[in-house]
């Protein structure tokens, strides 16, 4: 099998949504975490466009964004497939991911914003979660994916850690347990799957982290 290698970093929930796939797959791979302040060249030579990771080389090719990345893999390794073979439910599995990735903004407004700001994100955000349990289909299936993890899942992957982190960081808190049972019930089912809780960054690894991450940018935004 050719080399396949991925660019990441941690405890970034992008970089993980790959490294769950390819556990879930079964792939062999080399991991290379990359200091954001002081970017490889290597990584500059594979994603020359947004100079981010997650990057995942193939035989020498270089896919860049993480669900660009998940399809790659579900489509190049199609054993224990992340998206159905119905084209309706793949379209439906499509659709989640995509809408969670355009309501990031509001989780990267909450991060680095305070007062009425951080308000109107964390109104966002709610209205976000909202939407996901009222409509995901969690009612009727234990995953996204029905009744094991699928593209979706792994997308969503970021609500199970990261998020939690988030709220505690900025001094909010979104996701009410009483008011998000069908999530509620996905993060516990999530996080019980051996691939996920094996290979999920400990809370109290990553507050710190976020912290710091938060002070920075906020920085950077003031200056």
């Amino acid at each position: 099998m050719e080399e396949v290698t991925l660019f990441g970093r941690e405890p970034s929930p992008f970089t993980y949504r790959v490294i769950w796939a390819l556990k879930l797959k079964g792939i062999d791979y080399t991991y290379i975490n990359e200091d954001f302040t002081n970017k490889s060249a290597l990584l500059l030579k594979y994603n020359p466009v947004y100079q981010k990771v997650p990057v995942l080389v193939h035989g020498g090719k270089a896919i860049a964004e993480s669900v660009v990345i998940l399809e790659y893999i579900d489509e190049t390794w199609p054993e224990n497939p992340l998206l159905p073979k119905d084209s309706y439910e793949r379209s439906v599995a499509r659709f989640w991911a995509k809408y969670f990735e355009d309501k990031n903004s509001s989780i990267a407004e909450l991060f680095v914003t305070t007062g009425e700001n951080r308000d109107k994100a964390a109104k966002d955000c709610l209205e976000m979660l909202k939407t996901i349990e009222e409509h995901g289909g969690l009612g009727e299936k234990i995953f996204f994916g029905g009744d094991k993890i699928g593209l979706a899942d792994l997308v969503f992957g970021f609500l199970a850690q990261w998020f939690g982190v988030i709220e505690e960081v900025v001094g909010v808190k979104i996701m009410e347990p009483q008011e998000f049972p069908r999530l509620q019930a996905w993060i516990k089912n999530f996080k019980e799957v051996p691939v996920i809780k094996e290979n999920l960054p400990d809370h109290e690894t990553i507050v710190p982290m976020f912290k710091w991450r938060r002070e920075m940018l906020m920085a950077m935004t003031s200056a």
